[in-house]
């Protein structure tokens, strides 16, 4: 399949050297009549003809979720395959679970006990990133605060658990780019993803809501820590009703920033933006 061919939201791109493929994870689940709930993978050599879907994940007998299946994000971490999964279900907050597979192209199986997010969050898009130690930077939803929130909970190293308190980074107000939702009172905050320039400097990519629909804008620690104080970039980087970015390396050792757009169903598709670190930010080529 082209890549223009692929419905997908949230994409998030696994590059895995030694076989020159890489592999891209979604939230491919929409609700459909007879569509399963879990996530599909897709490969390639070029980022342009994919092979696939390759179902990775599919809910288990007994598994606690029974909705939104959203925003899968797989790392590579101490010889393993670790995915950073959304789901939902009735009896329980919305919240991010980790499970585990041997090979990029699953199965995954759960890890985690549930959610390793706070119970009483309303939470989504867990995001992993190594420091020190192993953190998970997340959402806490727009829908149980009104002003959307980013927090930061350090795991245990076998990404099982909570192994400290979580702590507010910042709310989407904050930033002054950010806008209320259309037609509602409320500040989005999705998608956190974190990496660190080479001259050290920590980003991070979130997104929100401008006048012109979804978007994605950069926060900088001014400490260079997750626990920050964070500064907002003061204009978006994407403003095209586009965003939940992520960026990764090509073999070529090209920066490319992944997202979706339009964030309109169902015409929700990947894109790869060539990007740019210039200082403490980073811009679109």
């Amino acid at each position: 399949m082209r890549l223009a061919e692929i419905r997908i939201r949230d994409p998030f791109i696994l590059p895995i050297p030694e076989e020159r493929k890489y592999y891209m994870y979604g939230t491919t689940s929409f609700g459909d009549p007879g569509c399963p709930w879990g996530f599909d993978a897709w490969v390639s050599t070029d980022l342009e003809e994919w092979s696939g879907p390759i179902p990775v994940f599919r809910s288990p007998q007994g598994f606690w979720a029974d909705r939104q299946f959203w925003a899968p994000e797989v790392y590579r971490y101490q010889g393993r395959y670790y995915m950073f999964a959304t789901f939902n279900s009735l009896k329980r907050n919305r919240g991010t679970q980790v499970l585990v597979a041997d090979d990029p192209w699953g199965p995954f199986l759960p890890h985690s006990d549930g959610p390793v997010t706070p119970a009483d969050f309303v939470a989504l898009d867990g995001t992993l990133f190594i420091d020190e130690v192993p953190w998970m930077v997340f959402c806490r939803e727009w829908i149980q605060v009104h002003d959307g929130e980013i927090w930061a909970m350090p795991l245990t190293r076998d990404l099982k658990a909570a192994a400290g308190e979580p702590q507010l980074l910042f709310s989407a107000s904050s930033a002054p780019w950010s806008r209320v939702k259309e037609d509602q009172q409320n500040f989005v905050t999705d998608g956190p993803f974190l990496l660190r320039t080479e001259g050290k400097a920590l980003l991070m990519l979130w997104s929100s809501c401008t006048p012109e629909g979804y978007a994605l804008g950069v926060a900088v620690s001014e400490s260079g820590s997750v626990l920050g104080p964070w500064f907002h970039v003061p204009e978006p980087l994407y403003n095209a009703n586009g965003g939940h970015g992520m960026v990764f390396s090509t073999f070529e050792g090209e920066l490319l920033l992944s997202l979706h757009s339009p964030n309109n169903k169902p015409y929700e598709r990947a894109h790869f933006l060539p990007v740019a670190i210039e200082g403490e930010t980073i811009r679109l080529r």
